[in-house]
């Protein structure tokens, strides 16, 4: 997901952008922005890219015999 090819333009992880104060970003090319605004001149740097949290495992109804790899 994080290196995908179509990546969805947002100045909060562009390569020309850094964070400023108040959630904002210092664009290289139009000062203060939205970390949601997006412009021509995006350049994706995957490493500024926050992964979303990992899935929960749901474990209510399962039991031990479910992780057992002997025949029941």
């Amino acid at each position: 997901m994080l290196f995908r090819k179509k990546i969805e333009p947002c100045c909060s992880y562009c390569a020309r952008g850094t964070a400023a104060e108040e959630g904002h970003i210092l664009c290289a090319k139009r000062g203060i922005v939205s970390p949601h605004d997006r412009c021509r001149s995006f350049r994706y740097d995957p490493l500024r890219r926050t992964p979303p949290p990992p899935a929960r495992l749901k474990t209510e109804g399962l039991s031990a015999s479910d992780f057992s790899l002997e025949e029941p």
